[in-house]
């Protein structure tokens, strides 16, 4: 990729932080690879998403507070493109590095290596609403 960091910064840090936190959705995910390679309207996303226009919009205005998508108004359309070459560079870096961590596992695992065994593996973690206790009968 691009530019290499070599010293902490911590404005710097917490920028990354905001960016990366703005891609860490699914939908926002998409959104990025689709405009990384064109420009597209929020109808056209909305569509590909499967998703509402009004869904799709809050997506963008947060990928654009992030920096990550740049947009123009024409008539009553607006459009939306990525905001330059390196957001590709981060989807990419960031299916690569899935696609490493994901092919580690599954090769430690097949070796029986004790370095990826599956207590360390990562595991995903769902919510489960609270239920409520049975009251003992007196």
């Amino acid at each position: 990729m691009g530019t290499q960091v070599t010293s902490w910064d911590a404005a710097g840090a917490d920028r990354a932080v905001a960016v990366l936190k703005a891609v860490a959705d699914p939908s926002r995910y998409r959104l990025l690879w689709a405009l990384s390679g064109q420009e597209l309207p929020v109808s056209a996303l909305a569509e590909l998403l499967g998703a509402h226009v009004a869904a799709t919009s809050q997506h963008l205005a947060r990928l654009r507070a992030a920096g990550l998508v740049t947009s123009r108004r024409e008539g009553t359309r607006i459009y939306y493109r990525a905001a330059g070459p390196q957001v590709r560079e981060l989807m990419e870096g960031a299916l690569l590095v899935a696609n490493a961590v994901s092919g580690t596992a599954a090769a430690g695992d097949e070796r029986g290596d004790p370095e990826t065994s599956a207590q360390e593996q990562p595991v995903a973690v769902r919510a489960v609403p609270a239920r409520r206790r049975p009251v003992p009968e007196h």
